[in-house]
């Protein structure tokens, strides 16, 4: 899944840049509209599908006028309409068309929780408790340290108004509750949407979540949902997921965004944690009912780049990319992370796509438009995705960690991690893949034990991709132990047979 904040990508149409009844800002200022639309999505979709992208996400399409710092999408002042910047209901049709013409899927940016400060219910309130406060007597949304927690010490966190600024909607008013399902519907049977992304979802309380998943679903029993819990817990991500029962609720939420992974990579393979991190928190998948739903991802719109982080190399983000592609989970990555873009917190995150505007320096879309390192980059990410598009044990496999210490980890896919290579039935779905890596600054041999493992009894490792990041020298099995070589931040992937 390819995160798109549409307005930063690239500009299809320059006529809606402007357009009449909004106060923009200087597109060159870093919180203004810059003139991306969808016109310049749908032209860049072929670039999409050679990166091996299935399912485009963008960020909310509402209305945001008149605000002239709403490029995001996330100020709704009319839940109903398209935003004229980014182009008509008919451009976000045709490109949900275009995309489902190459079988690709979209997700939409969905936001129950709250609206803008500009819209016209915060000076003429449908219903005096449209809202959870008003706008002159409010609380402050809280962030959540405790989802067991009495109902007085939560309170905050569902009917305070978001970053102080955002009205935040009042859902146990049957009316408001209507509207937004009915909203939803509304947008999926207009675009033909295959999911919604769910903004702020922990701050939605878990009733209304059980209601309007269980109407979604009626009707679109396909339809997937994914929801941000932004907190590094896994006990408190796994407390909102569909299936997982409390205070009586199933949310029915499709999967959660995987927020503890993204916290455990940048900590492993920048900070200098220890790989056991990433073991530690794959341990956690037993909270989860469907762990392998989760949505992997190493950055998003909200967050520092990679390589923003202080001390990150393109070594480190070309692991990201191989841990994402191979672990458990559907990755999910942001726009431009696939060809090494810079920047540090909001909005500097937000950098213009190169190549998707007028007065761009260089075309990234296109390869001889890249910079060698920003090639490289888009290579090897591409090179994983469509290795892991043919490969579908690494979409629907099990996976088994057998080897994690301060610098390496390694784990198998395959269909049954509980036999080893001679338990395997040669079948179809017999494939078990051994990934290995080394995130240190030297070489490592590593022993490996099996006895008991999806590893036990292979006899022959041949390596799967055609790249000699990972090691020259192919594993041997002395006993049960199996020893490999790892170069240097390498990334090894082995057939095991």
């Amino acid at each position: 899944m390819y995160l798109i904040m549409t307005d930063r990508f690239a500009n299809g149409d320059t006529s809606n840049d402007h357009p009449a009844g909004t106060r923009d800002d200087d597109p060159s200022a870093a919180r203004g509209w810059h003139g991306g639309d969808f016109r310049g999505i749908e032209q860049h979709l072929d670039y999409l599908q050679q990166l091996g992208v299935t399912t485009v996400w963008t960020t909310p399409v509402y209305d945001n006028t008149p605000s002239p710092q709403s490029y995001h999408g996330y100020s709704a002042t009319d839940m109903y309409a398209v935003d004229p910047h980014f182009g008509t209901l008919a451009d976000y049709r045709h490109l949900a068309a275009a995309l489902h013409q190459r079988g690709m899927k979209i997700v939409l940016d969905t936001v129950p929780n709250h609206v803008g400060p500009n819209h016209p219910w915060v000076d003429d309130e449908p219903t005096p408790d449209w809202f959870h406060g008003t706008l002159a007597h409010h609380s402050v949304a809280s962030s959540i340290s405790d989802p067991h927690a009495a109902p007085l010490a939560s309170r905050d966190v569902i009917r305070g108004w978001f970053a102080n600024a955002l009205p935040d909607l009042n859902q146990e008013n049957p009316l408001v509750s209507k509207y937004l399902i009915q909203n939803a519907i509304w947008w999926i049977e207009t675009a033909g949407l295959d999911g919604l992304r769910l903004d702020t979802f922990p701050y939605v309380g878990r009733g209304f979540w059980h209601d309007y998943h269980a109407q979604l679903h009626t009707i679109y029993p396909h339809l997937t949902t994914v929801g941000e819990i932004f907190n590094a817990d896994p006990t408190i991500t796994a407390y909102f997921a569909g299936g997982v029962v409390q205070q009586g609720i199933d949310t029915g939420l499709g999967t959660p965004f995987d927020f503890p992974m993204y916290f455990a990579l940048r900590d492993v393979l920048v900070h200098g944690a220890p790989m056991t991190r990433l073991e530690d928190t794959l341990r956690q998948d037993r909270l989860y009912p469907h762990p392998q739903n989760l949505v992997t991802f190493f950055g998003n719109h909200d967050t520092t780049r990679f390589l923003g982080e202080k001390g990150a190399t393109v070594d480190e983000l070309k692991l990201a990319f191989a841990l994402l592609a191979t672990m458990r989970g559907m990755p999910q990555i942001y726009s431009g992370d696939e060809i090494a873009m810079q920047g540090g917190e909001d909005p500097d995150n937000r950098r213009n796509f190169p190549g998707g505007f007028p007065d761009a320096s260089k075309n990234a879309f296109s390869s001889a438009g890249r910079t060698p390192q920003e090639q490289d980059t888009f290579a090897w990410a591409s090179m994983l995705f469509g290795f892991r598009k043919e490969h579908p044990v690494l979409q629907t496999g099990e996976q088994q960690n057998i080897f994690a210490d301060d610098s390496a980890f390694a784990f198998v896919r395959t269909y049954d991690v509980h036999r080893g290579c001679s338990g395997a039935n040669q079948n179809e779905k017999s494939e078990r893949l051994l990934i290995v890596v080394n995130n240190s600054d030297h070489s490592r041999q590593l022993s490996i034990e099996t006895q008991e493992t999806a590893a036990e009894g292979c006899a022959h490792f041949a390596s799967a991709l055609n790249d000699s990041r990972g090691s020259n020298v192919e594993p041997s099995m002395d006993g049960t132990t199996l020893r490999v070589l790892v170069n240097p931040h390498g990334f090894a992937l082995y057939r095991l047979q």
